[in-house]
C-alpha cells in the first residue's frame, strides 16, 4: 500500500483510508459482523487509516471500530473526532468547542476504542461561540499530555484554519471532496498547501452516488440520511444521474467501475489528498482499494473534466449549510 504525509509532524497514512461512519448510521442497515469484516480486510490490503467520530452511532462506531482493531492496534491510524453533540437518544444538541467538554469528549473517546491515545484528533465542526484559538489550545493540552498525537479540523474555513494553525500545527483539514463537491480547490486547498496541512476527502464517491448502484431514491433503505439530501431529491436526483452515466461511459471504456474512476480522480488531486472512501461491505472495500492500480492516460482527466465539470451536481450538499464552512 502507497503511503501519503498527512501534514509536517510527520504523520504518515495509506494513500486511502476507510471511512466507518456508515457502518453505525445514516446509510441503512448496517451489520456489525460484516464491518469488522471490512475493517480487518481493509488492515490486510493495508487501508490502515481508519476514520470514526464520536457522534457516529451515536457514540457506538468508536466502540465497533475500538472492537476491529482490538490486538491489531499497531498497524492502524485512528482518526476520531469531538465537537458534534448528541444525546442518548441521538438527538442533535449542537456543536461543542469548549475546553471543558473537549476534553470530557476525548477521554470518553479513548474508552470507547480502547486505546492510550487518537492518533488524528478532529474538531468536527466549528463552534462559532467558542474562539478556535481556545479549542485548538485545549486540543494542543491533549497533544502534550499524550493523549493525542495529532490534530486535525473538519470543514473549516481559511481564516479559522489560519487562526487554529497559528496556535498549534494542524496535520490535517478534512472536507467533502469529489467529481461532484470540488469547492475546496477555491480557497481551502490553497490555503492549506500554503501551510503544509494534509488534506483528507470524506466522500469521494458522493455518498455512493457515483458508485452507480443508485438508479432512483427507492434503492435507499427507508431510513438512509440520503433520502433527505439535497442530490438525491426530486428532479436532482435524474440531473445528477445524468452525469453519472457519462463518468459510466468513460469508466467502461477504461474497463474500471465508476468508484475507481472517480477515487482515481481524487487520488490524482495531489499526492496531499488521502481520500476516505466509506463501506460496510469487503466486496466494496477490495473495489475502491483496486482503484490505487488505475493509470489515467493523457487525455482522461481533461473527458472527465468536460462530464463533470467544477458545479455540476444538482443540488446542495446539506440539507441546512449553516454549521459548516465556518
Amino acid at each position: 500500500m502507497l503511503q501519503r504525509t498527512l501534514g509536517k509532524q510527520g504523520l504518515t497514512v495509506s494513500a486511502m483510508g476507510l471511512g466507518c461512519m456508515g457502518m453505525s448510521e445514516f446509510y441503512g442497515a448496517h451489520n456489525e459482523a460484516e464491518a469488522i469484516a471490512t475493517i480487518h480486510r481493509a488492515i490486510d490490503l493495508g487501508v490502515t487509516f481508519l476514520d470514526t467520530a464520536d457522534m457516529y452511532g451515536p457514540f457506538t462506531n468508536e466502540k465497533l471500530v475500538g472492537k476491529a482493531v482490538r490486538g491489531r492496534r499497531e498497524k492502524v491510524v485512528i482518526a476520531t473526532k469531538f465537537g458534534n453533540m448528541r444525546g442518548e437518544d441521538g438527538g442533535f444538541l449542537g456543536v461543542n468547542g469548549t475546553p471543558e467538554y473537549l476534553r470530557a469528549a476525548c477521554d470518553a473517546s479513548l474508552q470507547r476504542l480502547g486505546v492510550d491515545a487518537i492518533d488524528l484528533y478532529y474538531q468536527h465542526r466549528v463552534d462559532t461561540k467558542t474562539p478556535i484559538e481556545e479549542t485548538v489550545g485545549a486540543m494542543a493540552e491533549l497533544v502534550r499530555a499524550g493523549k493525542v498525537r495529532y490534530l486535525g479540523l473538519s470543514e473549516a474555513a481559511p481564516q479559522t484554519i489560519r487562526r487554529a494553525h497559528a496556535v498549534h500545527p494542524i496535520s490535517a483539514l478534512q472536507t467533502e471532496y469529489s467529481l461532484w463537491s470540488r469547492d475546496p480547490e477555491d480557497e481551502i486547498l490553497p490555503t492549506v498547501r500554503e501551510l503544509g496541512i494534509g488534506f483528507v476527502a470524506y466522500s469521494p464517491l458522493g455518498r455512493g452516488f457515483l458508485t452507480g448502484r443508485f438508479r432512483s431514491i427507492d434503492d435507499l433503505d427507508a431510513d438512509d440520511y440520503r433520502r433527505r439530501s439535497p442530490r438525491f431529491a426530486g428532479n436532482n436526483f435524474e440531473k445528477n444521474l445524468d452525469v453519472l452515466k457519462k463518468i459510466e461511459l468513460l469508466a467502461r471504456e477504461k474497463g474500471i467501475t465508476p468508484s475507481q474512476l472517480a477515487l482515481k480522480w481524487v487520488l490524482d488531486r495531489g499526492d496531499d489528498i488521502v481520500p476516505i472512501p466509506g463501506t460496510k461491505h469487503v466486496r466494496w472495500l477490495e473495489e475502491n482499494v483496486r482503484a490505487l492500480e488505475v493509470q489515467f492516460g493523457g487525455d482522461d482527466l481533461k473527458r472527465i473534466d468536460r462530464v463533470a465539470p467544477k458545479g455540476v451536481a444538482a443540488g446542495e450538499r446539506y440539507p441546512d449549510m449553516s454549521s459548516v464552512n465556518r
